[in-house]
């Protein structure tokens, strides 16, 4: 007979984010305590996601008139930086994906790693390892899409995981409210957590219209908004926020949840609208 009753793990994450968790935690450990300054910066050129070095590959004359532009503001730091990370000029394409792995300092790491374990655990419950990882990176990808197409000749190096977190976050909207789910309307009989996380998903189309959604949506691109305008001058941070990519992979997230979504989608009806 078993004494006592079962115990609830204190660390209860799905295995596909303790091994993102664990990466991106390693990777800045190595590069905060083992390697030389000088080596740090080969990897962080060889990994960081550089716009400026993909516009490079199409339009040269406009990346050279980007250099120009710097040598004539006389910052000889920001034109050495822009030299040493434009490198060889090869876009490297990796670097959409393995931006994400990098992280400017542990704080950064940190509020990362807490957000994806609030709104990427139910989003990796529901989609399983494999879903979970190659939505990570899609969303990755979104991002850096996004701030390129803002920033098409920036040669500022740019890092941390926050577009992918985003994107989980957006696809959380897509569930999580519904009947059954972790913030939704409570069941006569409560489902499991395992089960909570599995609810049929509302549709796009109903997403776009439930107030729930629109709310925190909203409430989120202001706060990223404000954050990336003033962050710098408000000395909240040393280095810009890249707000674009956090957009661009909660965009990506909402709007892809369903190629990644192993669950039956949820039938429309005229019911489906009320709140």
């Amino acid at each position: 007979m078993q004494r006592g009753g079962s115990r609830e793990p204190v660390f209860n994450l799905p295995g596909s984010l303790v091994f993102v968790i664990s990466l991106l935690i390693a990777v800045h450990l190595v590069r905060d305590v083992w390697l030389t300054a000088d080596v740090d910066a080969h990897v962080l050129r060889a990994l960081s996601f550089v716009p400026g070095r993909f516009s490079f590959a199409l339009n040269p004359d406009a990346v050279a008139g980007e250099l120009t532009r710097l040598v004539n503001a006389g910052n000889r730091n920001a034109v050495l930086s822009a030299q040493f990370f434009l490198g060889d000029g090869h876009a490297d394409m990796w670097s959409m994906f393995t931006y994400s792995m990098l992280h400017g300092d542990w704080t950064h790491l940190g509020m990362n790693v807490l957000w994806l374990a609030a709104f990427g655990a139910p989003v990796a419950l529901r989609f399983g390892t494999v879903r979970t990882l190659a939505f990570f990176l899609v969303t990755a990808a979104a991002g850096a899409g996004a701030h390129y197409a803002a920033h098409w000749l920036d040669l500022t190096p740019v890092v941390g995981a926050s577009a992918s977190v985003s994107g989980l976050m957006a696809a959380a909207l897509r569930f999580i409210f519904q009947p059954g789910a972790p913030l939704g309307k409570a069941l006569y009989e409560p489902l499991p957590p395992e089960l909570s996380v599995r609810v049929p998903a509302t549709s796009l189309r109903v997403a776009l219209r439930d107030p729930r959604v629109l709310q925190f949506s909203a409430l989120w691109f202001v706060i990223n908004l404000l954050i990336g305008l003033f962050a710098v001058p408000l000395g909240i941070s040393d280095a810009g926020v890249a707000w674009e990519a956090h957009a661009g992979g909660f965009v990506a997230g909402f709007l892809l949840f369903a190629f990644f979504d192993p669950a039956p989608a949820k039938a429309e009806s005229r019911s489906s609208f009320e709140c």
